[in-house]
């Protein structure tokens, strides 16, 4: 500004110059004025132009002695004058100098504001919630208190971004920031960080109890709906916990071991998960696993275990869901848990699809050939059900195996449709002008409308186990069970419902006209050879029958 403030000088010092230039000028013009009067009052008065009658003329004409006057007042004007523009101009440039550093102030709080906020919720973004963090530790190990940092993930976000746009999005995320605020302390900063992640931190806590309960509070924030754009929508949350000093004593590792909690919770299918070490012991292992699932694709270790479908009338088997397992040479068998989480994360996904359907409809063939004429039924998860070429892909694997198209049941879930509608229904229509069946698994726990729904080409819809598990205890399950039945039947749709454990359930089921039901109480997942004898011991009793 010192800079700045000399240079306002020089140009106050160069106007008054000017200024006091023109006066000079306007002295000169004066004075020759003055010479010239007087030769010519000289002339015309005496007849000749000489020193006498110029002396005589300057004494004499009165006109004259105003004339000579005029030098004096230009100079007197054009000091006056230059003397009242400097000042002027010295207000104006201290005037606009002030407003400058105003607006300078104002722009350097507003870049700092940026740079340590969320632009949508205006809540601290992560780099001020890692200073924070930072202070919170420092003031903790001086009064030997507790801090608690929440990670929240919101599940559904880009689902519902993706399906409304990003300014519903953007409502959608204030309406969780003001309820999330709600609920935090005073003392606590909620904080931003990632396009659908949120953040708490902790501070003044007095025991892990305090921190079960705030965490119980925002659990709680999203058992109600969500409004956006009319639409009425269910948000889910996943939340990941750390504790300060006893999971971390610096930044990093908390920040590590609450994202470490949160990947837990995600894998888990739990709401929220504390961190403990043996998330620790899991991690290198799921690192190895990213590197190892391409060799055991390429290598044959993934099998297919087959989960017998019942038809409710005849109580025969009438087809099967392929459900991969990896035959890990150290780890043994692994559930589909534990590694297509990792495969959806890594891309690997595409070529874990692609194997699963080939050994499928191999396998489905080689029955076909045996006498054997069960359907069966592959999910398909999101990522691979969006690529186009997956209609073409299905339709080469079936002439492969010269399979008659119905005997594949492409399983799919709502979410996978709702990314992108106009795509989704394009495949869709391409695999069911084939005569593939198309079946919506997990019915009941996605956005579907019945609008959209009467529109798609499916087959099938298969009840959410989730309702059926807890059908018998909870009358609402059973509505919403008899209601998902009743769609179904009045849109002209298969109906199967899945997670069936003991014959109660079955028998309920049956009463409220449920078609196909897969689960425990019929069979687990078995590997070929158990299902072959299951399948001849079944024929065997039939025959004695």
């Amino acid at each position: 500004m010192d800079r700045l403030g000399q240079t306002f000088k020089n140009n106050v010092r160069l106007m008054k110059s000017r200024v006091t230039k023109y006066a000079v000028i306007g002295v000169v013009i004066a004075f020759a004025a003055i010479i010239l009067a007087t030769i010519l009052s000289s002339y015309f008065q005496y007849g000749a132009v000489t020193l006498e009658n110029i002396a005589r003329a300057q004494k004499e004409n009165v006109t004259l002695w105003v004339l000579d006057a005029m030098p004096f007042i230009f100079a007197f004007w054009g000091q006056y004058s230059s003397s009242i523009m400097a000042y002027e101009a010295s207000s104006l440039v201290l005037d606009q100098t002030a407003e400058l550093r105003d607006m300078t102030v104002a722009l350097e709080y507003k870049a700092a504001h940026e740079a340590t906020h969320d632009a949508v919720t205006d809540l601290p973004n992560r780099v001020l919630l890692i200073d924070r963090t930072e202070q919170a530790i420092h003031a903790a190990l001086r009064q030997k208190s507790v801090l608690g940092l929440c990670i929240l993930n919101i599940e559904n976000f880009k689902e519902v971004h993706d399906t409304l746009g990003h300014y519903s999005g953007d409502r959608l995320i204030k309406q969780v920031a003001t309820r999330l605020q709600g609920v935090v302390r005073k003392s606590d900063t909620l904080a931003r960080i990632g396009t659908d992640e949120f953040a708490i931190l902790l501070q003044e806590v007095a025991n892990l109890q305090n921190i079960t309960g705030i965490i119980d509070k925002t659990k709680n924030v999203f058992n109600e709906p969500f409004s956006v754009e009319g639409l009425v929508l269910d948000i889910r949350t996943r939340i990941g916990i750390s504790i300060f000093p006893e999971h971390g004593k610096d930044v990093d590792t908390i920040f590590q071991r609450a994202n470490l909690a949160l990947l837990a919770a995600k894998q888990a299918g739990k709401q929220s998960v504390i961190y403990s070490p043996n998330l620790d012991k899991n991690s290198p292992h799921r690192l190895t696993l990213m590197g190892e699932l391409r060799q055991g694709i390429e290598n044959n270790e993934l099998v297919l275990h087959y989960q017998p479908k019942v038809d409710l009338h005849t109580r025969k088997i009438t087809g099967v869901e392929a459900l991969v397992r990896w035959n890990h040479p150290e780890h043994g068998f692994m559930p589909p848990d534990e590694f297509i989480p990792m495969a959806e994360r890594t891309g690997m996904i595409k070529p874990l699809s692609e194997w699963v359907l080939n050994h499928a409809l191999h396998q489905c063939e080689q029955w076909h050939r045996s006498g054997h004429k069960f359907s069966i039924a592959v999910n398909i998860s999101p990522t691979t059900f969006l690529d186009t070429e997956l209609p073409d892909l299905i339709i080469g694997m079936l002439s492969r195996y010269d399979l008659p198209s119905d005997h594949l049941t492409i399983e799919i879930t709502e979410g996978s449709m709702i990314k992108d509608p106009d795509l989704a229904m394009e495949i869709l229509t391409r695999l069911a002008d084939q005569g593939i069946r198309i079946s919506i698994d997990d019915f009941g726990t996605g956005y579907s409308s019945l609008a959209y729904l009467k529109k798609l080409p499916v087959s099938e819809i298969k009840i959410d186990k989730s309702f059926v598990t807890e059908m018998l205890q909870n009358e609402n399950d059973a509505v919403i069970v008899k209601s998902i039945i009743d769609l179904g039947h009045n849109l002209s749709l298969n109906v199967v419902a899945e997670g069936v454990e003991d014959q109660k359930t079955a028998s309920r089921l049956k009463k409220l006209g449920c078609d196909v039901l897969q689960g425990f109480h019929f069979s687990r997942p078995m590997n070929n050879d158990e299902f072959l004898k299951r399948i001849l011991n079944q024929k065997r009793l039939q025959a004695a029958n």
